[in-house]
């Protein structure tokens, strides 16, 4: 019988999506499932939650047990097959506001902060050192498991995980299985099948070669329509849209991702450019506000009568499971360590590129280079990732200078001097937060 540990199983609503794909999946139905979180209200919630669609989607099969603490973690652990990781360490309060307003102190505008930036940073070097922990725990009691990585920053965490333990770590996101579809329809251009083929690094993966069942090249009328498209007036894909007007393709995440992951659109000294793009800065701090009152008042609903079901989602949890518990392959977008796989990028990186997973395991790509201009976009965020990883694994307060100096945004904006004192102040506020990031 599998058993599928979820870690930050008080992210409710995504527990929801993944473990509700899994009851619908008829290889895990009977599945062992452990819930861990270290917050007991949110965690008895996705309980609740989680045992009623197993009631109502799943005839009861599954076995739920909920391990709150660290004190439970090598319980919750303990000869899991698989291992979804979701955790936010800190949460929307204290540590991703704090992640907003010592920046804006500064001058330094963000969109989501969770990737790259001086949110992505931080976020990542309090969240490595928990993940560190798990790569122990899951070392000792359940060696063989595979940990299916969602937690952002995507490339920090699961690079680190790669390169300094011996989990085995597939990193996932939400974007490369609509992209295309996404791109499509923004365009309104109807297109009986066709085939991609994406690579680079999470959130900026780019969409190299898109042709239809003919085998026709779609990308001729997709620039055309694009710059045609930004030309007419705002709409919600704008920096995006001009990534193909000036680097020739469209990359997998969204515009309010990409808008700060370079030194081309927030910018002091043009502040037109927030308008003309149509750039939502303090994007995730909204988001977040409207989850939690989302949430609260749905939270009942959900829960009435025991109504709540599900439809199977996208999530690529479920079928990487499933393909390796049945031997049948399965094509993923999956974040894993550049060795040989795009030939321009260093071997250190974490990289995405499509996967085949079946009974053996995970098998990437070999993709060669990319095109220039895509590969010299990405070096620009894999050198602050690959810092921030030093940084984490050596503790070195330098590190985490030099990691955002090198962020293309951050080094825009601001002097040396100020990223210094900007990084001091985050560095003791974190600290008095209780979740401190060296």
């Amino acid at each position: 019988m599998v058993k599928i540990t979820f870690m930050g199983a008080g992210s409710t609503v995504f527990a929801k999506n993944v473990l509700g794909d899994i009851m619908l999946t008829d290889s895990m139905q009977n599945a062992d499932i452990a819930l861990y979180d270290v917050d007991k209200e949110r965690l008895d919630e996705s309980y609740l939650l989680i045992s009623a669609l197993n009631k109502n989607c799943n005839d009861g099969r599954a076995n739920i047990k909920a391990y709150l603490g660290v004190e439970n973690r090598k319980a919750a652990l303990k000869g899991a097959d698989f291992v979804v990781n979701a955790i936010q360490v800190g949460g929307y309060k204290p540590s991703t506001v704090i992640d907003f307003e010592i920046p804006k102190k500064y001058g330094l505008r963000q969109t989501i902060a969770d990737t790259l930036g001086i949110g992505g940073i931080f976020r990542a070097l309090r969240t490595i050192p928990v993940m560190a922990e798990f790569a122990e725990d899951m070392e000792e009691v359940c060696p063989n498991a595979w940990l299916l990585n969602y937690t952002n920053p995507m490339a920090m965490i699961t690079g680190y995980m790669q390169r300094y333990t011996n989990v085995k770590t597939i990193g996932l996101c939400h974007s490369v299985q609509v992209c295309t579809q996404y791109l499509l329809e923004k365009l309104d251009m109807k297109v009986d099948g066709y085939v991609e083929k994406i690579a680079g690094i999470n959130h900026m993966g780019w969409l190299l070669e898109i042709r239809d069942k003919d085998g026709n090249d779609l990308y001729p009328i997709i620039r055309e329509k694009a710059a045609a498209k930004n030309a007419a007036g705002k709409h919600d894909d704008m920096v995006r849209f001009e990534y193909i007007r000036r680097l020739g393709y469209y990359c997998t995440e969204s515009s309010e991702h990409n808008a700060e992951y370079n030194p081309f659109f927030i910018k002091p000294n043009y502040p037109e450019l927030i308008e003309k793009y149509n750039i939502p800065l303090d994007e995730y701090l909204r988001r977040c506000v409207d989850q939690i009152e989302k949430w609260n008042k749905t939270k009942d609903e959900l829960f009435a009568e025991g109504a709540i079901t599900h439809e199977r989602s996208r999530e690529y949890a479920s079928y990487i499971m499933d393909a390796m518990i049945n031997n049948q392959p399965y094509q993923i977008g999956g974040n894993v360590l550049n060795r040989g796989l795009i030939t321009n990028l260093p071997s250190n990186a974490c990289v995405e590129v499509p996967c085949l997973v079946n009974g053996t395991g995970i098998h990437p790509t070999v993709i060669g280079d990319l095109p220039p201009q895509l590969a010299a976009m990405n070096m620009s965020n894999i050198n602050v990732q690959l810092l921030t990883i030093e940084a984490a694994k050596t503790k070195n307060r330098e590190h985490i200078y030099h990691a955002a100096m090198m962020d293309p945004h951050t080094a825009a904006v601001l002097s040396l001097d100020d990223i210094v004192a900007m990084c001091d102040e985050l560095i003791e506020a974190h600290a008095a937060s209780g979740h401190p990031v060296i």
